[in-house]
């Protein structure tokens, strides 16, 4: 199949092309955020380095970070560059650590993301013949709008369903014949249990793509998905702060990872303890510069992704470099007597046990002085119903396959199906009982 550009001359422009562009964007906008944006400009001035200093992209070590407390300081407004009647739109993040994080956008702002999303769209093979069915949610959250504008940019039909009701979920996707899915992936697992229920088979839908983001998921659960469902499964990725989805996009080819859309997202490596920027191909956390958004830019934001950065052409023609798939979120990390345990690396271990459903949740508690682990698993009607010596023979393969591959103790808990609670957007995968 040959390859869709949305832009081709940008999205296969020669590295020494595209550096210059970025340059030229850097250095504009960090003298329009040292002019406009107080915080900025004494950050910048605390860490001695004036606009003028940035010569060349390796100049961009020098500018301060910014973080998430940047955003919580300054709420609402006060960060933005441009003034508030130059807005027609602000989205927020639903605020449950604390203050909202509040984005803003110009009309060339949102003409930029769905242009971005449009480019998404074509890295999934997607046209202006398809019908997409988008269960993204709505509202401040960025991501149903994000995917709804980029699909009218290109061209295609959106149902915009949002999350929720799911067996008229089911119904609509096969009267209007719908061909590319738009959700997390927690919820198409969702939408395949509900199939399975209402005795729908998939393949009897006109699905062919799922584009799936805004939460961090294994390959086991592609693979999940892909079966279940009877399509191509590919991963987005985004966030509000930089624009919401369309940051990064996979591609159709087996090459792997994501292409970063860096003629407008700038991104580097870290490593998360000293700031350190990483060498190309080395894991860390990732970090955007916003390089030509309006209302809303920022400066080497602190993500908190753990990836890293493949730079190699892909074979879709694509020079944009690409990232990995997120492996978890310095955030999210649990440590375990002393151990760093992420969701996504029991979902690996998960996913390849037999009989196994991918739905489960970890549990953390503090014992005295010690942490324990405890992880819900739901188990194939099959398997719950099968005699309690195959039951003990599971939960005991997944602890010591989480012993082996964790290096962390856990207690494991098999549980019927249906019993773990089914999300509609974010899958709660961690509670944290601890007082930590």
């Amino acid at each position: 199949m040959s390859t869709i550009y949305w832009e081709e001359e940008m999205e296969t422009l020669p590295r020494v092309g595209l550096e210059s562009i970025q340059l030229k964007r850097l250095q504009r906008l960090v003298h329009r955020m040292y002019e406009k944006v107080k915080p900025y400009r004494e950050k910048m001035d605390v860490a001695g380095v004036k606009p003028a200093d940035i010569q060349t992209l390796t100049d961009l070590a020098k500018l301060p970070f910014t973080y998430k407390d940047d955003l919580r300081d300054n709420y609402p407004f006060g960060l933005f560059t441009v003034p508030m009647d130059e807005l027609v739109r602000v989205h927020a993040s639903s605020g449950t650590t604390g203050k909202s994080t509040v984005v803003g956008y110009t009309k060339d702002d949102v003409k930029l993301w769905s242009g971005v999303m449009a480019r998404a769209y074509c890295c999934a093979g997607v046209t202006s013949g398809d019908m997409v069915h988008n269960a993204y949610g709505y509202g401040l959250f960025t991501g149903g709008l994000g995917a709804h504008y980029g699909a009218e940019r290109l061209g295609a039909t959106v149902i915009p369903i949002s999350g929720g009701n799911t067996k008229r979920q089911i119904g609509i996707m096969r009267d209007f014949k719908s061909t590319v899915l738009m959700a997390t992936p927690s919820y198409a697992l969702n939408l395949a249990d509900a199939m399975a229920e209402l005795d729908v088979d998939p393949a009897s839908l006109s699905l062919k793509v799922g584009i799936f983001g805004a939460e961090p998921w294994s390959e086991n659960m592609r693979e999940e998905v892909e079966r279940k469902l009877n399509l191509k499964a590919v991963d987005i990725y985004g966030l509000s702060e930089i624009i919401g989805p369309g940051v990064a996009m996979e591609c159709l080819t087996s090459d792997g990872g994501m292409h970063i859309f860096e003629d407008h997202f700038l991104p580097e490596i870290i490593d998360p303890e000293t700031g350190e920027v990483l060498p190309p191909g080395e894991k860390g956390e990732l970090v955007f510069t916003t390089l030509t958004k309006e209302a809303f830019p920022l400066i080497r934001y602190r993500t908190k992704d753990i990836s890293r950065l493949m730079y190699e052409t892909c074979s879709c023609g694509r020079t944009l470099v690409r990232m990995e798939k997120v492996t978890g979120r310095t955030d999210d990390m649990l440590i375990i007597r002393g151990v760093n345990v992420f969701p996504s690396q029991v979902e690996h271990v998960l996913m390849g046990v037999e009989g196994v459903e991918p739905h489960y949740q970890i549990v953390v508690e503090r014992d005295g002085n010690l942490d324990t682990m405890q992880v819900l698993v739901e188990v194939s009607e099959s398997l719950f119903s099968d005699e309690i010596r195959r039951l003990e023979k599971t939960s005991q393969k997944i602890q010591m396959d989480i012993k082996d591959y964790l290096g962390v103790t856990c207690t494991v808990k098999l549980v019927e199906p249906k019993t773990i609670q089914r999300s509609e957007g974010k899958a709660q995968r961690v509670i944290d009982k601890r007082k930590l």
